[in-house]
């Protein structure tokens, strides 16, 4: 078991089940993107998800694209990511996870991307824009350096594809609640129920539901089904508008939907 799963199965065994949170490397700055990811995890944060910024984020909505761009425009490099996760990692127990769109991990090289990311303490990657299909330099690369893969599962994939992603996903299965991009919403999508109930038939012991949670109302409802809630916006609204402070508030409130 990695350490992400185990970490997510403890939650659930503990509590009510595990919340997992994101946060862009790099804004407002470096140090600060590390502060608030550590304060994360010191307020009942169990993973930690760490957005690499890139110039074209298909998948994000306006407050988590507004981010990364300033992180791009204050010079952020991919070994800013490496170093945010190496002294995150010396600070708190929760295992990271990068989030990245593939094409910087492609460029940058594969297997030393997956090298430098184990080096620094890394658990793993999730890929947004990367199918398992097209995925085999990147099945090899983290089985060689035993970092998890985290692919994503939606309301629209055939019962093939979601088999598929449950076989080739470590950690946990990426189930996105709604059609769309990221945001905080009043109500997270009911096919998000659905959709984990699928990959449970597919064979899934670990699916978590992001896009759109915000409250720690949804966290509870959404762990009634899943194993985790993903929760990521608010907590870049938090830090732009209150600081790390705001952050580590906003984490202990959304934790308490996570007692059982």
């Amino acid at each position: 078991m990695s350490a992400v799963e185990a970490a997510i199965a403890r939650a659930n065994a503990e509590r009510g089940g595990a919340l997992i949170g994101y946060l862009p490397v790099g804004f407002p700055t470096l140090a600060e993107s590390i502060e608030a990811a550590v304060a994360m995890a010191e307020n009942g944060v169990d993973v930690i998800e760490l957005g690499l910024p890139y110039s074209d984020p298909v998948m994000d909505g306006p407050a988590i694209q507004k981010a990364t761009q300033t992180a791009l425009s204050n010079g952020f490099r991919l070994q800013d990511g490496f170093d945010a996760v190496r002294e995150i990692t010396s600070r708190v127990a929760a295992p990271v996870v990068l989030m990245s769109y593939w094409n910087p991990i492609m460029q940058y090289g594969v297997d030393r991307f997956a090298d430098e990311l184990k080096a620094a303490g890394g658990a793993g990657i999730i890929t947004p824009d990367l199918v398992s299909d097209e995925a085999a330099d990147w099945i090899a690369a983290s089985e060689r350096t035993g970092l998890d893969r985290v692919f994503l599962a939606a309301p629209s994939s055939s019962d093939a594809r979601l088999a598929r992603a449950v076989e080739m996903s470590s950690g946990f299965v990426y189930a996105v609640s709604t059609m769309g991009i990221t945001g905080a919403r009043s109500d997270v999508d009911a096919a998000a129920k659905t959709l984990v109930a699928r990959l449970r038939d597919a064979g899934s012991t670990s699916a978590c539901v992001g896009l759109g949670i915000s409250t720690a109302e949804q966290v509870r409802e959404v762990l009634t089904y899943a194993d985790g809630a993903i929760v990521g916006s608010v907590f870049v609204s938090a830090l732009s508008t209150g600081g790390v402070e705001a952050v580590a508030k906003t984490a202990a409130s959304l934790a308490t939907g996570t007692l059982a």
